[in-house]
């Protein structure tokens, strides 16, 4: 279905004078590069099923050298991630994901609303100064293909 619109997308673009390989080159950015992706976490009791999914991921992908994960979190799931309220198995968790190079994402309107900063997370993340949904949208239009488990 997908390659039927993008073809389909194609003929019309070709039709319309524009050059065939500026068409192409629109096609294939619009297809997501399913080496980089970004996982989305809210939901405080997800937290575990996505960290779980992200170490299967990189397992799945043959290892960190081969793919790229970011991860967002916003919400009541940001709580998961305070130093005062990480459990050990979170903790550790996250640590081995960071050091295969997962990159970690805090919203900036959550942790104004929770009252926290960077020195209350666990180790690793880095502020999303525009907020968490925005830092999504940045990356989809980078080519991360969106998960929201």
């Amino acid at each position: 279905m997908q390659r039927r619109n993008m073809l389909t997308g194609i003929i019309k673009l070709a039709c319309a004078g524009l050059p065939i390989s500026l068409v192409a080159e629109r096609a294939q950015a619009a297809v997501p590069d399913f080496s980089k992706v970004v996982y989305h976490l809210s939901d405080l009791d997800k937290v575990d099923f996505v960290l779980g999914n992200i170490r299967n991921h990189f397992n799945g992908m043959g290892g960190p050298e081969n793919v790229t994960i970011a991860l967002v979190v916003h919400g009541p799931a940001l709580k998961a991630f305070h130093i005062a309220e990480a459990t050990p198995d979170t903790s550790h968790a996250l640590d081995d994901l960071r050091k295969s190079g997962l990159g970690l994402n805090a919203c900036i309107n959550t942790m104004r609303a929770q009252n926290v900063t960077l020195k209350d997370l666990l180790p690793g993340f880095a502020v999303a100064a525009k907020g968490g949904v925005v830092r999504l949208a940045e990356l989809q239009a980078l080519g991360y293909a969106y998960l929201r488990p």
